[in-house]
């Protein structure tokens, strides 16, 4: 029997590769900035995981969802910055295109 740890472990490897695979994939920043989410969520999940095998052991043990909570408001904050960034694109030109950002330099 695979015990749930190694499942959530298993799970969160799935959908970091995916979001790997997604970010060297697709051209349109909100489709890269939607598949970095899903590798921050994929960590948020191997900490959540790690924790539960610690508590385990240790009941005091809260590790992990603090380190979850940080990536997410860390996370929430890059999404904002980025995208402001995207409109910033979109009001200079009708079409946002990964390769044009160094535009903004201008």
């Amino acid at each position: 029997m695979i015990p749930l740890v190694s499942n959530s472990l298993i799970l969160s490897a799935v959908l970091f590769t995916i979001g790997v695979v997604g970010v060297m994939i697709h051209r349109h920043p909100v489709m890269i900035f939607m598949c970095v989410e899903l590798m921050l969520n994929a960590a948020n999940l191997s900490l959540v995981a790690f924790n539960k095998q610690h508590y385990a052991e240790n009941w005091h043990a809260v590790d992990g969802q603090v380190y979850a909570f940080m990536v997410i408001a860390i996370a929430a904050a890059e999404v904002a910055v980025g995208l402001a960034i995207i409109v910033s694109l979109f009001k200079r030109r009708a079409r946002v295109d990964v390769d044009e950002v160094n535009q903004l330099r201008n």
